[in-house]
């Protein structure tokens, strides 16, 4: 069991490390950005932001996609993409069902196309 998993020492070492490296981050900004109005310019500057990066992966995933993702025809890729779209606006903004959406239509392509 220790050859598919490491050793308990690693294991514990990445759980620490991965907690302190990122947790602690978000208990600063939530400490530091409680009391910010979600309607201030700062805010809907950094959710533009990040949309923007959002969006730029997403197009760097479909124009040139990584791994098996690559095995995939980019007419399924794309077609994914909108049906997963239209799923998300009929869903009344759900992103889960856009993501399932998808997902179903790359996997279903894939499984057609072999």
């Amino acid at each position: 069991m220790s050859e598919l998993f490491g050793s308990p020492q690693a294991i514990v070492l990445l759980l620490v490390a991965g907690f302190l490296s990122n947790d602690i981050w978000r208990f600063l900004g939530l400490l530091i950005g409680g009391g910010i109005d979600e309607k201030s310019e700062l805010l809907v500057w950094v959710r533009a932001v990040a949309a923007a990066i959002l969006a730029g992966v997403i197009a760097q995933i479909m124009i040139t996609p990584p791994g098996a993702l690559a095995s995939v025809p980019g007419s399924v890729r794309f077609g994914a993409m909108v049906v997963g779209f239209a799923a998300y606006l009929v869903a009344r903004k759900s992103v889960f069902a856009g993501v399932v959406a998808g997902e179903i239509v790359v996997l279903a392509g894939k499984w057609w196309l072999g």
